[in-house]
C-alpha cells in the first residue's frame, strides 16, 4: 500500500470542515491560507487543538539550489524537520531572548502556526545549521513543537554568511552589539571574495569597497558602518554598558579605540566617578592612549569632571542600589525603574 502524500487536499479540507465545526471564522482563515500558499511560504495552518498541512496543489514552486532527485529539476520544497536536528548558525550574532517580541511571537505561532519555515543548510552527521529562523525555532520549541517547517539550501560558509546576516538585519529592534558584529562577519566575506578570481566574484563587489556594498545594502553610511564594525572591539563590559544605553553610541565608538586593559582601567574610573564619559571625555581618553599617557589616576580625574549642566547631582553607588531590586537588574534596568516610580511619585503627590 502506498504511503499517504502528507499535502493531500482530503487532509487540509478535513482540517477546514474541523475549523468550520468550531465555529471560527473559517472563510477568512481559508483565504488567507489560500493566498499565502500562492507565495509558497505556508506549509501548515495550526488552529487551537487543531494543526493540518495544506495541500501541495496550492503551493508555487519556487527554484533552489537543491536539485528535486526525483524530476532532476532544481526547485525549493518545504518539509517538516525534528528540532532535534537543528543546530544554531555557529557566527551567529543575533541574540535569542525571551523577551515582549518572543511572547508575542509565541502568541503567534500558537494561533496560527509557523508562517514562514526556517531556512537551514545541511551539514555533517544528519543535522541542518540554521540561516534564518532562530527565534521562530525557539518559540516553536518553548511551545512544545517536535518538528518545524524548514527550507534547505545548500550554500557555501561565506554565502550563509551573507544569508544568514542579510535575513537579521531586516528586525525592528537590534542592538548595537548585534549590528556591530553582523557588519563585521558581512565586511570579512565580502573582503574574501573580493580576493578571488573575477570569474568567482559576484559583479556587485568589483570595483566596490566592502564598506560601500555593506552602506548600500543596509542603509547606513559607509562611515556609519566603520563606526559598528569598531564597537567589535569593545570588552564585553563595556559593550554590554552600550547596548543597555549606559554609554552613548559616540563615546563608545571612540572608546573602541582604547586597548583591552585600558577599557577595564576605564570601568573602574567610571565605577569610581559614578559617572559615564562624554564624547569630549572619551576623545580625550583616547588621545592620552594614543600619546601613552594614560593611567587609571588620568581617567578618574577627567571622569570626576562637572560636565556641563551637572554643577549639583545626585549619585549612587551599585551597592546602594541593589538591595533595593533583583540581582539580575542592570544598572540601566535600575535606572528606568527608579525614574519610572519618581514619575508616578510626582503624579500622585504634586499633580492630585
Amino acid at each position: 500500500m502506498a504511503q499517504q502524500n502528507i499535502y493531500d487536499d482530503e487532509i487540509f479540507f478535513e482540517g477546514y470542515k474541523k475549523i468550520r465545526d468550531n465555529k471560527i471564522n473559517a472563510n477568512n482563515l481559508f483565504e488567507m491560507v489560500k493566498q499565502q500558499c500562492l507565495f509558497g511560504t505556508l506549509l501548515s495552518i495550526k488552529v487551537p487543538g487543531r494543526h493540518f498541512l495544506v495541500p501541495e496543489s496550492w503551493r508555487k514552486g519556487v527554484k533552489m539550489t537543491e536539485p528535486n532527485r526525483q524530476s532532476g529539476e532544481k526547485e525549493e520544497r518545504i518539509i517538516e524537520i525534528e528540532i532535534e536536528r537543528l543546530r544554531p548558525f555557529k557566527e551567529h550574532p543575533f541574540q535569542v531572548k525571551d523577551d515582549k517580541e518572543m511572547f508575542l511571537l509565541q502568541e503567534s505561532i500558537e494561533k496560527y502556526g509557523i508562517l514562514n519555515p526556517l531556512i537551514v543548510r545541511p551539514v555533517p552527521d544528519g543535522y541542518y545549521e540554521i540561516i534564518s529562523g532562530h527565534r521562530r525555532k525557539h518559540a516553536a520549541e518553548k511551545l512544545g513543537y517536535r518538528k518545524v517547517p524548514v527550507i534547505i539550501r545548500v550554500l557555501s560558509e561565506d554565502d550563509s554568511i551573507l544569508s544568514m546576516v542579510d535575513s537579521n538585519l531586516h528586525r525592528e529592534r537590534i542592538s548595537y552589539s548585534e549590528k556591530a558584529f553582523a557588519y563585521k562577519l558581512k565586511n570579512d566575506v565580502l573582503k574574501r571574495k573580493s580576493g578571488r578570481k573575477k570569474s568567482q566574484v559576484d559583479h556587485k563587489t568589483l570595483r566596490k569597497r566592502s564598506i560601500d556594498i555593506i552602506s548600500e545594502d543596509c542603509g547606513d553610511s559607509p562611515k556609519q558602518v566603520q563606526r559598528y564594525i569598531s564597537l567589535t572591539k569593545l570588552i564585553p563590559e563595556m559593550l554590554q554598558k552600550l547596548d543597555d544605553e549606559i554609554i552613548s553610541f559616540c563615546p563608545a565608538v571612540e572608546i573602541a579605540a582604547l586597548k583591552e586593559n585600558e577599557q577595564r582601567e576605564l570601568l573602574k574610573a567610571m565605577d569610581y566617578a559614578q559617572a559615564i564619559p562624554s564624547l569630549s571625555q572619551a576623545q580625550r581618553i583616547k588621545q592620552l592612549s594614543k600619546e601613552k599617557q594614560l593611567s587609571l589616576e588620568k581617567m578618574e580625574e577627567i571622569m570626576c569632571e562637572v560636565k556641563k549642566g551637572e554643577i549639583t547631582r545626585v549619585a549612587f553607588t551599585n551597592e546602594q542600589l541593589h538591595k533595593y531590586f533583583p540581582n539580575s537588574y542592570t544598572p540601566a534596568m535600575m535606572k528606568r525603574e527608579i525614574l519610572a516610580l519618581l514619575k508616578l511619585w510626582k503624579k500622585e503627590s504634586w499633580e492630585s
